[in-house]
């Protein structure tokens, strides 16, 4: 952390949760970095391994907090609140920074003041292999509404955000289990542009069981319904926006009522059917 600034440029959050030995490898890639105008905030989440233990060892060269168990939506918006820096970085506790990435994002931040956020392109593993994207995952700049309604095109730990973003659009919605991140960057996407920058300066490693894409993979559509539904109502779109946002919710109320029938949730599915009905006479 610099040392010649009162308050430091940005402030890197880590959530984590039972995840002691991969959280090893995320705090020191940030504190590893060649920008060190940063404070490190790991908050953790209810954790019973030997996570406190862990970030113990590091001392005085990060702040800890430790909440009750609440999900990573809550966990993601303690940071954000006790922040004192001006941009804000996201990191899971299971992917890590390559060892530039806060130098070269805070320049191009600074370089384009107009912009709230900005996201960089990254690198993904499959239990240590290198696993080729796919071209609809591919990170772009502008406006990134219509492509965030179908899929969540922007990398949780990719980000750097100015904190008056938050002030504006509101924080991580703790009612969602997982799609958290989908549903924010909805309502960040419907009223600001993404910065891109071009260089994968993140890395992401999957193919675990303990991640919410796998805990949560037969029913996030469920959660990004949900989503949708409250972005909607929120008042926030323009018409074309929510003409937009009507013909995606359709869309996942259909697959995902199709597959509630298939499995018996009946219920869930007639649901579905009922808001597909809904949102088709408002396209309409």
């Amino acid at each position: 952390m610099s040392q010649s600034a009162a308050v430091p440029t940005i402030r890197v959050i880590i959530p984590t949760f039972n995840r002691a030995a991969m959280l090893v490898r995320a705090i020191d890639s940030v504190l590893a970095q060649t920008c060190q105008d940063f404070e490190l905030l790991v908050v953790d989440d209810g954790s019973t391994d030997n996570t406190v233990e862990v970030i113990n060892g590091y001392g005085r060269r990060l702040t800890f907090i430790r909440q009750v168990n609440s999900g990573a939506a809550a966990a993601r918006n303690t940071g954000i609140r006790a922040a004192r820096a001006d941009l804000l970085a996201f990191l899971d506790s299971d992917d890590w920074f390559i060892k530039d990435k806060l130098e070269i994002q805070l320049a191009v931040m600074r370089e384009n003041p107009a912009y709230l956020v900005s996201h960089t392109q990254e690198k993904w593993l499959r239990r240590g292999k290198h696993l080729n994207q796919k071209k609809r995952h591919r990170k772009e700049s502008g406006d990134l509404f219509d492509r965030c309604l179908r899929l969540c095109v922007v990398g949780m730990s990719t980000i750097m955000a100015r904190r008056q973003l938050f002030a504006q659009v509101g924080f991580f919605d703790e009612s969602l289990p997982c799609c958290e991140d989908y549903e924010l960057w909805l309502r960040v996407a419907a009223r600001y542009p993404f910065l891109l920058v071009d260089r994968p300066l993140t890395v992401k490693e999957g193919g675990r069981p303990d991640q919410l894409s796998v805990l949560y993979r037969q029913g996030m559509d469920k959660y990004r319904i949900r989503a949708l539904c409250s972005l909607l109502e929120s008042g926030i779109l323009s018409a074309a926006q929510a003409v937009q946002a009507r013909q995606e919710l359709a869309r996942k109320c259909r697959i995902y009522g199709n597959g509630c029938f298939k499995h018996g949730r009946e219920e869930e599915g007639r649901r579905c059917q009922e808001i597909r009905d809904q949102v088709t006479e408002g396209i309409g």
